[in-house]
């Protein structure tokens, strides 16, 4: 098979959640271009339907459908929904997250019960109601949306984030014994673990701490759009059809360091 065709998505049907702003629209945006039918989930209608037409006036192919992750009858809605429109989901990615910036010791529970429940309990959520259209057709593949923090410990100046980084460590455990398991029905599962890079979430971060940040990350720059595009991809790919229980760290470098 040659290269061009081994990237090919045509005809294949992806599921971005949290695929209205940030790295969801990025990577939504990448599947559409490499030919995937993209259906995009967030909370919220009025954003969701923005960035559609916005995908839409790029070229992407797009279905938007407003989903909770973490509220179970709306997760097996949206699937329903996107089974009943294309018939079969070849590509999932975890994206949907949420993140609270506080020392250990002084971080809420509320806000630790938040940030587990939307970065795990919402992965399984959706994974495991994703899985049981890919699990009966043999074949699939899951991309969880893990993070440099759940490589290693950050200093607080570069992220002081206790229940985000433990949510991205679980996500990449998640995604290894996932893989294991569901390797026997086709079905591969993979981790991007990005870095640093400039959305809603991370604003603030950047606008304060840039300077700490940018000394953490060995090629000295932020992430970029097209950083990420290739590799969500990739994972998605016939490229990569040897490759589970992988975690990629796409960081600029930190997780070498």
């Amino acid at each position: 098979m040659r290269v061009r065709e081994l990237f090919d998505l045509t005809g294949k049907v992806a599921v971005v959640t949290g695929g209205s702003r940030g790295l969801g629209r990025v990577m939504a945006e990448a599947l559409g271009e490499a030919g995937a039918h993209v259906a995009i989930t967030a909370r919220h209608g009025p954003e969701l339907e923005e960035a559609a037409a916005e995908l839409r006036g790029r070229g992407v192919a797009v279905t938007p459908v407003v989903c909770d992750v973490t509220r179970p009858e709306e997760v097996e809605g949206a699937v329903g929904e996107i089974l009943g429109r294309h018939g079969r989901i070849d590509i999932l990615v975890n994206n949907a997250g949420a993140a609270w910036g506080a020392s250990p010791q002084e971080m809420p529970l509320d806000a630790w019960r938040r940030v587990l429940d939307t970065n795990v309990t919402g992965m399984f959520l959706v994974t495991q109601a994703v899985g049981r259209s890919m699990l009966s057709r043999r074949e699939g593949a899951v991309i969880n949306v893990a993070s440099i923090a759940g490589l290693k410990g950050l200093p607080p100046l570069v992220l002081d984030a206790i229940g985000y980084s433990a949510s991205k460590g679980a996500v990449i455990a998640f995604t290894r014994d996932l893989a294991v398991k569901w390797a026997p029905f086709g079905i591969r599962v993979n981790a991007i673990a990005p870095g640093f890079f400039p959305s809603k979430m991370t604003r603030w971060l950047i606008e304060h701490r840039r300077d700490h940040i940018l000394s953490a990350v060995p090629l000295g720059r932020l992430g970029e759009e097209d950083d990420l595009k290739g590799v969500v991809v990739f994972l998605a790919s016939r490229a990569a059809g040897f490759v589970t229980g992988h975690v990629l760290p796409v960081d600029g470098g930190m997780a070498a360091w």
